[in-house]
């Protein structure tokens, strides 16, 4: 009986995802809002609660984010990485200044104390990269110039949370600086070994996972991802960065396989993942929150514009391309309800969980629509610039010159290439 409910149940949600997935894709709009939505229904206090399969759905959702950052790191080589990160980390410094520091003086206004401030820079400061990935792939942006800027920035939040995550347990719990520290150093040492071995022995890896049948292919690469990711999450290294290192480590016709092989599975798991998302919000906790967390959602969106603009601009990328970039880092996600989870167990803040997540909510649905109107944006500013920079002053007989016109620089937004 326990089984027949669990498969209504589980094969209820898989329906109503395809059939909203089917409306979103009519309306060329990115379906996450509408899965977000789902989960809200199927949550404590919506309308059709789940019990059964509300496990199975979790795990599902862990492994969601996995296949989505295993196959971003797909379409990226371990010398991209390397290199995108030697020039991309001030880009990451000014992502924490911009972003973390409205999150920390937000705690200090409501009253709260420095250990709530320092988990509230978290929540605002990391962008959600299972969100930022599925908008990626929606708007069919993987290779356009600003891509790697925005996977940079993702990249760099992600190695930090290997040194954030430890700080903060430690905190909450209140634990002595010596086991502090020796949290931090196993933390730091796994994640520089895992992408040590990603850089140096990726070729191996290849050859190793690489095989003729698809069957043997799909079963290795998934086989390794999970494991990298489960061992790196015991250490206390986030699983979406072992994912993404393993996808940096495979490449040329391993890494073109597994694309194909997993894409099926990484869009059912990831619609998975932002159902379970929505099933752990309860809609009687939001209201008391929502303006705080709609204030702190719209000046670090802003921010986060700002940040993404920046980096973009910084690499040379045409102005089409910065605002899509700012766009696309605004979303927050799974990094910061693990951040606020953390203190709402150690029962640092009753306010702070409902906080949070009424926060994240905001901005897990604005962030795919900043994503998809940025470029709006941005094509007219960028159309306004040229059209500034066209006009040309008119001189009068007075001026005994013939006029000079004024020379304009090329626009890289109208060379007939995406930026």
């Amino acid at each position: 009986m326990h089984s027949a409910v669990f498969l209504i149940e589980f094969g209820a949600i898989i329906l109503a995802l395809g059939l909203l997935g089917r409306v979103a894709g009519r309306l060329k709009f990115s379906p996450i809002p509408l899965y977000l939505l789902a989960g809200l229904a199927f949550g404590e206090g919506g309308l059709l609660p789940l019990g059964a399969s509300e496990e199975f759905v979790a795990i599902g959702a862990e492994i969601g984010v996995i296949l989505l950052l295993l196959m971003l790191g797909l379409e990226y080589t371990a010398s991209d990485l390397v290199s995108n990160l030697r020039t991309q980390y001030p880009a990451g410094l000014v992502d924490f200044a911009l972003n973390a520091i409205p999150g920390a003086l937000a705690a200090f206004l409501l009253g709260w104390g420095p250990v709530a401030a320092v988990v509230l820079a978290g929540v605002t400061w990391i962008s959600s990269s299972g969100v930022i990935a599925k908008v990626l792939g929606d708007l069919g942006w993987v290779g356009n110039r600003e891509t790697p800027v925005i996977l940079s920035i993702l990249v760099l939040e992600d190695l930090a949370m290997a040194v954030y995550l430890p700080i903060v347990t430690a905190l909450v719990a209140g634990v002595g600086i010596a086991q502090g520290s020796l949290t931090l150093a196993i933390a730091l040492g796994v994640a520089a070994l895992v992408l040590f071995v990603a850089v140096r022995y990726g070729r191996l890896i290849s050859r190793f996972v690489s095989s003729d049948d698809p069957e043997k292919l799909l079963l290795v690469v998934l086989g390794l991802t999970l494991l990298v990711a489960g061992v790196a999450q015991q250490l206390q290294v986030s699983a979406a960065v072992g994912a993404f290192l393993v996808g940096i480590a495979l490449s040329g016709e391993v890494a073109e396989g597994t694309h194909t092989l997993l894409s099926p599975l990484r869009d059912l798991f990831a619609a998975v993942f932002f159902v379970f998302f929505g099933l752990h919000t309860d809609p009687a906790s939001i209201p008391p929150v929502l303006l705080p967390a709609l204030a702190l959602a719209l000046v670090t969106a802003a921010t986060k514009v700002a940040t993404g603009y920046w980096a973009a601009k910084r690499a040379g990328v045409g102005v089409k391309g910065r605002w899509r970039a700012g766009g696309t880092l605004v979303a927050r996600g799974e990094f910061s309800i693990v951040i606020a989870g953390l203190a709402v167990t150690a029962g640092i803040e009753p306010k702070l969980g409902p906080l949070a997540t009424a926060y994240v909510l905001i901005l897990v649905v604005i962030g795919p629509l900043t994503a998809r109107y940025s470029e709006v944006v941005g094509t007219r500013f960028a159309d306004r610039t040229a059209e500034n920079r066209s006009v040309v002053a008119p001189r009068t007989a007075l001026d005994g010159v013939p006029p000079t016109p004024v020379p304009t620089t090329p626009d890289p937004d109208k060379d007939g290439t995406q930026d």
